[in-house]
C-alpha cells in the first residue's frame, strides 16, 4: 500500500470510528479527540499541497490547492465536520493537556470557517501574496533529488493553468455580487504579470530546479526534466497568466474600488466579515473602535519615548525633525543590496549566539538569510519568515527585500532582524515544530496574535538582551513598536470607518520613522489582507502583561528564561490559553490553585 493510500485509509477509518460510538463501547474521550486531531491535519494537508511540500510531506507534490468553488465548499463542510465533532468531545473528560488540544482545534477551524465565510477569495487581488508572486515561490518550498520528484513538479506547473482559471472565476463570482479588488492593488498585479511576460520561459523562476544538472540521473532524465519544466511554463503557465492580466485589465480594473472606498466597509457585508476577521487574528472579541483606540494611546505613548530618544541621539525631541535627518539622510541608508544582506546576516548571528541565556528551550532547525525574489520585491514588505521543513531538509528563512537599496533604513534593520529570525518568529515558529507529545497541527499551526504578538515582543526583548547596537538602532527599534501601533489605527480606519489609502499611508507616515515607499506597500498590505495587521500590537501587550504580572506575583522566583519557555511550550495558542498556561505556572512556582479550565 502506497503513503498515500494509507493516509487515506487511515483517515477514513478514524473517521469512521468517530462517527460511530455506541454506549459502552464508545473510546475514551482523549482517543477521540486524538483520532479527531489525526483526521483533521490529514485533510489539512491534502487540502493544502503546498504546504505539505513545505513541512517535508511529498505525497501531494504534483498538486495545487482545490480554489475552486467546489473545492471551497468542499473544504467547509470538512472545516464544519470537525468543528462539531470537536464540540462534543466531553471536556470535563479530558486532562489539561487535551484542554489545550481540543481548545486549539476549535479556535483553529473556527478561525478557517470564519475566513472562508467572508468570501475573500471573490475580490483579493494581491501585488504581495497573489499567484503571481505566490507561485514563483515554488522552488523555495520544493526539493528536487529524484526525478520522481522532477516528474512531480512539472505536474505541479501544469496544474497552474487550471489554479489560474478558477482564481479568475472567483473574481468573476465576485462582480456578480458586488465584491471588486481596490484598483492600486490591480495596478500593482498587472505591472508584476507584465514583468513575468518580459521573460522568456527558461527565466522564469519557475524554472530554476530544471537548470540544475542531476549527476545520479541519467543524461535523457535531465534532458527531459529541463524540456518539460521549460515547456509547462510557456504552453500552461505564461499563457494563464496572461489570461489572468487580461482578465484585470478588462472587467475588473474599470470596476475597482477606488483610494477613497479601499476598505471592506465599502463591500456587502463588508462590517460584518471585519468583525469575523478581527476575532479570527485576534482570537478576542474586540470591536474596531476599541482597537482603533488602543492604537492612538499606543502611538501617543511611543512617539513620548521617540522624543526622549530623538533628543539624545539627534539634539532635538520634536519628531517631525528626528523624521526628516533620518529619513533624509543618505547615510541612514544602505548604499547595496550586498550591505543589506551582510547586515542580516551579522544581526542574526549576534542573536544566535545570546538566546542561551534568555531561553532554555532551543531550537534544533538553523536559520539562514535568502534574499526576494526580483519578481517579489518591489510590492513586498521589507522581510518575512519561511518556516523550516519539519523533516529537517530545508532550514527557516529570513527573507529580506534589497530592492532599491538606498530607500532601506540602516536603523531599522537591528530590529527587523530580531522580529523576522531570532529571538522572533524563527525561535518561536521552529521550537513549536520541534514540540513532541502534541497534535501535529498545533506544531505547524496557530493563532495570528500569538504568532505576530511574539515577533514583537522580541523587538523589546533584543534591547534587553543588549543586541542593538546603539541608540540609533534603538531608534528604529521605537519606530517598529509605532508601526504596529498605527496598524491598528489605519487598519480599523480603513474597514471600518471608511478612511481613504492616502489618509492611511499619511497617518502612518507621521507617525513612524519607516521609509515612505514602505509605508505606501504596507497600506496595500493591510487593504488586501484585513484585521492580520491588527495581530501585532494585541498579542505583543498580552504577552507583556502575563510578564509583568508574573513578576508581581512572583517576585524572587520569577525566572524569565522559564517564562519564556512556559510562553513557547504550547505552539501558537489563542491569547486567552496562553493567559492560562502562564497563570498554571505562576500556581505551580508559588504553590497556589491551579488555572482555571478553558472554555471555548
Amino acid at each position: 500500500m502506497n503513503s498515500r493510500v494509507a493516509a487515506a485509509s487511515i483517515a477514513l477509518l478514524c473517521a469512521a470510528s468517530l462517527v460511530a460510538m455506541p454506549g459502552a463501547a464508545r473510546a475514551t474521550a482523549a482517543q477521540d479527540l486524538d483520532r479527531l486531531c489525526q483526521v483533521y491535519w490529514q485533510k489539512t494537508l491534502e487540502r493544502s499541497p503546498v504546504t505539505a511540500t513545505s513541512l517535508g510531506d511529498h505525497r501531494w507534490d504534483d498538486r495545487l490547492p482545490d480554489n475552486s468553488r467546489a473545492g471551497i465548499a468542499a473544504g467547509r463542510r470538512d472545516l464544519a465536520w470537525t468543528l462539531d465533532r470537536a464540540k462534543h468531545i466531553d471536556v470535563k473528560a479530558l486532562d489539561p493537556a487535551g484542554r489545550v488540544t481540543r481548545s486549539a482545534l476549535i479556535e483553529t477551524v473556527s478561525g478557517q470557517i470564519g475566513v472562508i465565510d467572508c468570501h475573500l477569495e471573490n475580490w483579493q487581488v494581491d501585488p504581495r501574496d497573489g499567484p503571481q508572486v505566490d507561485l514563483m515561490t515554488l522552488p523555495d518550498v520544493t526539493t528536487i533529488t529524484s526525478f520522481h520528484e522532477a516528474q512531480m513538479y512539472v505536474a505541479r506547473l501544469h496544474a497552474i493553468g487550471r489554479y489560474l482559471d478558477a482564481h479568475i472565476a472567483n473574481l468573476r463570482d465576485g462582480l456578480a455580487h458586488g465584491r471588486t479588488a481596490p484598483l492600486e492593488s490591480v495596478k500593482r498585479t498587472r505591472s508584476e504579470l507584465a514583468e513575468l511576460d518580459h521573460l522568456t520561459p527558461d527565466q522564469w523562476p519557475l524554472a530554476e530546479p530544471s537548470r540544475n544538472s542531476h549527476p545520479r540521473w541519467t543524461d535523457s532524465q535531465n534532458v527531459w526534466f529541463q524540456s518539460n519544466a521549460v515547456g509547462a511554463i510557456r504552453d500552461v503557465v505564461r499563457p494563464a497568466m496572461a489570461r489572468y492580466d487580461a482578465f484585470l485589465r478588462d472587467k475588473i480594473e474599470p470596476r475597482a474600488r477606488p483610494e477613497d472606498r479601499c476598505g471592506l466597509s465599502a463591500l456587502p457585508g463588508g462590517a460584518e466579515s471585519y468583525q469575523r476577521l478581527i476575532r479570527v487574528h485576534t482570537s478576542l472579541d474586540r470591536t474596531p473602535q476599541e482597537l482603533h483606540q488602543l492604537g492612538l494611546r499606543e502611538v501617543a505613548r511611543i512617539r513620548q519615548e521617540l522624543s526622549v530618544l530623538g533628543r539624545k541621539v539627534l539634539g532635538t525631541s520634536d519628531v517631525a525633525a528626528i523624521q526628516k535627518k533620518l529619513r533624509g539622510d543618505p547615510a541612514m541608508h544602505f548604499a547595496s543590496a550586498d550591505e543589506i544582506e551582510q547586515k542580516a546576516k551579522s544581526t542574526l548571528e549576534r542573536a544566535r549566539r545570546a538566546i542561551p541565556k534568555t531561553f532554555g528551550r532551543l531550537p534544533k532547525a538553523h536559520c539562514q538569510v535568502k534574499v526576494m525574489g526580483a519578481i517579489e520585491s518591489p510590492n513586498s514588505t521589507v522581510a518575512y519568515y519561511r518556516q523550516p521543513a519539519a523533516d529537517g531538509s530545508r532550514p527557516g528563512y529570513y527573507m529580506i527585500n534589497t530592492w532599491q537599496p538606498a530607500t532601506r533604513p540602516r536603523y531599522e534593520a537591528e530590529a527587523l532582524a530580531f522580529h523576522e529570525s531570532i529571538p522572533g518568529h524563527h525561535l518561536q515558529i521552529a521550537i513549536a515544530q520541534e514540540l513532541t507529545g502534541i497534535p501535529e497541527f498545533r506544531r505547524h499551526e496557530g493563532v495570528t496574535a500569538f504568532v505576530e504578538g511574539w515577533g514583537l515582543y522580541s523587538e523589546r526583548l533584543a534591547n534587553e538582551m543588549g543586541l542593538y547596537s546603539g541608540d540609533v538602532d534603538r531608534i528604529g527599534m521605537l519606530s517598529y513598536d509605532a508601526w504596529r501601533a498605527c496598524r491598528l489605527v489605519v487598519d480599523t480606519g480603513i474597514h471600518s470607518l471608511g478612511w481613504s489609502r492616502q489618509r492611511a499611508i499619511d497617518y502612518m507616515t507621521d507617525n513612524t520613522v519607516l521609509a515612505e515607499n514602505n509605508v505606501a506597500n504596507e497600506i496595500d498590505r493591510y487593504i488586501n489582507d484585513p484585521g492580520q495587521a491588527l495581530a501585532y500590537k494585541v498579542g505583543q501587550l498580552e504577552i507583556l502583561r502575563l510578564r509583568e504580572d508574573a513578576k508581581k506575583r512572583l517576585g524572587a522566583r520569577f525566572d524569565l528564561k522559564q517564562f519564556h519557555d512556559v510562553v513557547l511550550g504550547n505552539g501558537a495558542v489563542a491569547l486567552p490559553v496562553l493567559r492560562e498556561q502562564v497563570e498554571a505556572w505562576i500556581a505551580r512556582r508559588s504553590g497556589g490553585a491551579p488555572a482555571r479550565t478553558t472554555k471555548p
